[in-house]
This record gives structure tokens, sequence and C-alpha cells, in this order.
């Protein structure tokens, strides 16, 4: 009689739950993995390189196609590194809208993971209650940006422009008219940070909804629990930041360790778990989306209070006001060097992380005093969770492999860079 030996298996690229452009190589005794061998490439645009290429102001943009579910959080680690080598201030404003959008993106991120690990798992309704509430802070990004994506909002000395006194409206239309349009608009009839305070009202009481649906469905349950544990000491050893490492119990965050922007005058707690299995990387995460609620509301309450600049006045990193510079020619002459040269950062090398959605985020740059990065270098906290995958996976099902990929919430612009 023939023994049956083990066989090798292409899970994705074209399997749904790989997100598109991961080949994953699983060897199998029968239906049990015995290795998992992540293969990456298939995405990959060379953006490390292409940086190299541009001026420090046109390399902002490039930050926001890494993790594009999480595109300000990049921005900011790289605006981070570029004010240190400057030398810069950035007014406190400044900081606490940092701050508030980096959590904006935080619960963006998370809704996005709620919805496609439901989807993969096989809870249909999570992505559309998801995409519902993602819509909400997606306007937000466009009142202050004019994109609903890739924002390029903050910028080296600041951010882009202050926070508008009005939100967009909608207009009558055959599918919105009457009593509807007036709900709809009604949280927009005032400023963005009326419209901004709306959604921290009602969202904890929609996640009690999510929980609801989710937390002790005993087929999530059964789908989750046991699935892909890993110790928070392994998850060190093999570089896992971020949730990974919270939901084994280590309550490591930057905001709280190495604080950054203004994270060290804010109120929150680090959600950190017990056995660091794909439930509780997705009860650490549900968690994080109500304490990214707290420092919002916090901000809101210091900004409506505290009026003031949103940028560095150092003209030689930021532009002037164009009413100043239509009125001052040593203003003009500020405007036109830095739109026909950009910034000229001063020699040195220098390494920002800020605590990402999905981790560590870090960016390293190294500075010849020219007006391009000499070399920047991305350190993606899902590249390290990727290479992982093949001690969360061994052992466990065919079927399990679509929960752990996401339960690590891996996003291919970042890893396939």
């Amino acid at each position: 009689m023939a023994s049956i030996q083990n066989y090798t298996l292409n899970f994705g690229p074209q399997h749904p739950a790989t997100h598109g452009v991961l080949r994953l190589v699983l060897e199998l005794d029968g239906e049990v993995i015995t290795r998992a061998d992540p293969h990456i490439g298939l995405l990959h645009r060379a953006t490390e390189k292409l940086v190299e290429t541009k001026t420090w102001a046109q390399a902002l943009p490039y930050m926001d196609r890494l993790d594009y579910l999480a595109t300000i959080c990049n921005e900011h680690a790289y605006c981070l590194a570029v004010e240190r080598l400057l030398g810069v201030d950035v007014p406190v404003r400044a900081q606490y809208i940092r701050v508030m959008f980096d959590e904006i993106t935080r619960i963006l991120s998370h809704l996005m993971f709620i919805g496609s690990h439901g989807l993969d798992v096989g809870a249909m309704s999570m992505m559309l209650y998801a995409c519902r509430e993602r819509e909400d802070l997606l306007d937000c990004y466009e009142a202050v940006s004019g994109s609903r994506w890739h924002t390029a909002y903050y910028r080296p000395g600041g951010v882009y422009r202050d926070l508008p006194d009005a939100m967009p409206q909608y207009k009558e239309s055959k599918w919105k008219n009457g009593a509807r349009l007036k709900r709809l608009n009604e949280a927009r009839s005032g400023s963005f940070l009326d419209f901004l305070q709306d959604f921290v009202n009602r969202f904890p009481k929609i996640i009690d909804d999510y929980e609801t649906l989710l937390t002790d469905n005993r087929i999530w349950k059964q789908r989750l629990i046991g699935v892909g544990a890993i110790s928070s000491e392994r998850a060190l050893q093999l570089g896992c930041t971020g949730v990974m490492l919270r939901a084994g119990g280590l309550a490591w965050d930057l905001r709280k360790k190495q604080p950054y922007a203004v994270y060290d005058r804010l109120d929150f707690d680090v959600p950190v778990g017990t056995a660091g299995d794909c439930y509780d990387r997705y009860l650490v995460r549900v968690n994080e989306m109500r304490q990214s609620t707290r420092i919002i509301q916090q901000c809101i309450d210091w900004l409506r209070a505290n009026p003031g600049p949103v940028i560095s006045d150092n003209h030689k990193v930021a532009l002037p006001r164009r009413a100043d510079m239509r009125s001052n020619m040593e203003e003009l002459i500020h405007h036109f060097k830095l739109c026909s040269e950009g910034i000229h950062v001063p020699e040195g090398q220098v390494y920002s992380a800020i605590e990402h959605p999905k981790g560590e985020f870090g960016v390293y740059v190294v500075s010849d005093g020219a007006n391009k990065p000499y070399r920047l270098k991305i350190r993606s906290a899902a590249y390290a969770h990727l290479s992982a995958v093949d001690e969360l996976v061994r052992g466990h099902m065919i079927a399990d492999v679509v929960a752990i990929i996401g339960s690590i919430d891996i996003v291919f612009g970042e890893i396939d860079r």
C-alpha cells in the first residue's frame, strides 16, 4: 500500500484572505500544516528607492501609499524624522491635531480589520457595519485635506491647514430629501469639531453593537480561541510589536513608553490580552477603538479652547502665508525657493518610530545636506508579523490560516514596499 506523503499547496495570491498579493506555500500532512513559506514580491513598488529622487516634501505622499489604511500615521513617522534633523519645533495645536488624526486613523484601520476579519471567518454583516462608520471618518479626512484616502495632510513643521469651520452638507436629490436629508445634515451644521464630537458621542454604543454580534458568538469563538497563539516572550524574539505583542500580555505601546507629540499629556489605557491568540488580538483592537475615542475627546476639548498656529513660522521649512507672500519680498523669495528647490535638511541620520495601528512603524532617514533624502528605510510592523506566520500556523488546519492572516491585519503596501 502506498504511503501518504506531505504535499505542498499554494495558498493565494488568488485567495481573498491573502489580500490580493500574498502567496503562502503550505506544506501539508493531510490537512494539517507542517510548514508555511510566505512569498512576497507581487506588489513591489520600490518606494524607498523612489524617495531618493524626490525632494523632502515630494517624498511625503509616498508614505500614504504604504499602509493605505493608516495613511496619516505613516506621514507622522516621516515628519517626525525630518523635523528632528531640521531641529524644528511644531506648534502645540498642530501636535494635538496630529494626535487626533492618528487616533481617527487607528479607528479607521481597526474598523477595516473587524470588517475584513469577520468576512474572512464568515461574519458577512460586519464589513457593512464597519464601512458605515468609516464613511464618517473619511469625511473628516476629506474636510481637512480634500482627499478621502491619500491625504498628505501632515507637513514637516506642522499640518497643511487648520480645522475647517464648516463641514460639507448633503444636497437634495431623489435619493436624499425631506426628513432624511435633514437628519443626514444635522451633525454637519456646525464646525469640523462639532461633526467629530457627534461621532465620538455615538461611537461607544456602536462598538457595543459590534461586540454583541461577535464577542460572545459561539462560532466566532470556536474559530479564534486557541488559534495562532504566541506568547509575548516569543513575539518579542520574532520582532512583533503592537497588538501582536500586547495580545500576549505585554503592555508595550510607544505612545506610553516613548511618547511623541502630546501623548504624554493625555489620559488613556493600553489594552492587553492574556493568551496571545486570534481572539485576544480581536479583543485588544476593539478596546483600542474605545481608548482612541477617549483620546479624540480630549483633543477636541483642548482644540476648542486653544486657537493658534498649526505650522512652523520658519519659512525655510514651511511655506509662508499667501497674503504675506504678496506683500513682502522676503516671503516671496522663501516661497520661490521652497517650491523650486524644497527644504535643505542638514547632514545627519535619524530613526523615528510611532505606534502605528499595526505596530511599530519606523522611518530611518539619512541626509547628506541636499534637498533630497540620501537614504530612507522603512521599518514595517506587518513585515515582521508576516515572517512569524510559519510559526503561527504550524499544527493548524488550512481553514485556520485564514483566521490567522486576518488577525495579523496585514496590508501589503507597507510589506511589499
